[in-house]
């Protein structure tokens, strides 16, 4: 996996060229390569891979899909957002480059992204490329990414529509597991899958966001500044609607535990070392 995180780190450098007006590339680029997981490009990427895919084929979009997911942490973090000083343990895109800088640099990853996928996706069909980018679209905007942080923001404000369980459940499919699942549909379509292929890995992903997203909302609770680089208590201050506040702590383990194992039966015959690595890490951070 460590492999695989260093490529998409190289590829990302080398798309990501600074050019003129530089303040706004430098904004793009300084959220981009600040050290991460990218689980989301792995995922696209080992997708891709099982089903017999040559990861090169699939290099470009998974960039594209970490700009994709970038963008929405930069405008996440603005202050009329979440509110947030810090990403991955350093200052957020608004306090180094200012608010109109992070709002641009945030819009203009959203619309690199499928640019870089038109252009670098040599070894794909025009027909991969069109339902490659009908799912971005799809996925990212408001019918999915941004519906998510929609609802978030309203569950802040205690303005509910539909009951607590109904939204929380919206909040983390939208917010939260639309990227994994729009990242294993992306590879599944590179390595020309079958619909049902497509369906078992988009369950997959769709679990997966789930329990990242309970992950998230318990070390939120029990973690540190140090061990997850953003400010930790947030959701409790503001008094946001999460797995934890609902549930309590008890039941979001087992929430937890219970989607990492159905995870595992999905992924079980596919024999993935990565994806495997992937749930092991999440379940061993929990049981801590």
């Amino acid at each position: 996996m460590k492999d695989l995180i260093n490529l998409i780190d190289k590829k990302l450098d080398e798309y990501m060229q600074i050019a003129y007006p530089e303040d706004i590339f430098k904004a793009m680029k300084y959220t981009l390569m600040l050290p991460g997981k990218r689980l989301r490009p792995v995922m696209c990427i080992e997708t891709a891979r099982v089903l017999g895919c040559d990861i090169e084929k699939v290099l470009p979009s998974a960039c594209a899909l970490e700009m994709l997911h970038v963008q929405s942490l930069i405008h996440d973090d603005l202050p009329c957002m979440d509110n947030d000083d810090f990403r991955r343990g350093k200052p957020s895109n608004h306090k180094v480059f200012g608010e109109a800088n992070a709002v641009l640099a945030g819009d203009a990853l959203l619309t690199f992204a499928p640019q870089l996928i038109i252009e670098k996706s040599k070894d794909l069909t025009s027909e991969q490329i069109v339902r490659i980018l009908h799912e971005y679209t799809k996925f990212a905007g408001a019918y999915g990414l941004i519906a998510g942080q929609v609802v978030d923001i309203e569950s802040e404000g205690g303005k509910l529509v539909k009951s607590p369980e109904e939204t929380l459940d919206f909040i983390h499919l939208n917010k939260t597991a639309v990227l994994f699942r729009l990242a294993v549909r992306i590879g599944a379509i590179c390595a020309n899958a079958s619909d049902a292929q497509i369906k078992e890995f988009d369950d997959f992903a769709t679990k997966f966001g789930l329990a990242f997203q309970i992950y998230d909302d318990i070390m939120d609770e029990i973690s540190s500044f140090e061990e997850l680089g953003k400010s930790i208590g947030k959701d409790k201050a503001s008094g946001k609607l999460t797995y934890v506040s609902l549930y309590g702590m008890e039941v979001a383990k087992n929430k937890f535990n219970k989607l990492i194992q159905e995870c595992y039966g999905i992924i079980d015959k596919y024999n993935s070392a990565i994806l495997n690595e992937i749930l092991n890490k999440l379940q061993k951070r929990i049981s801590k």
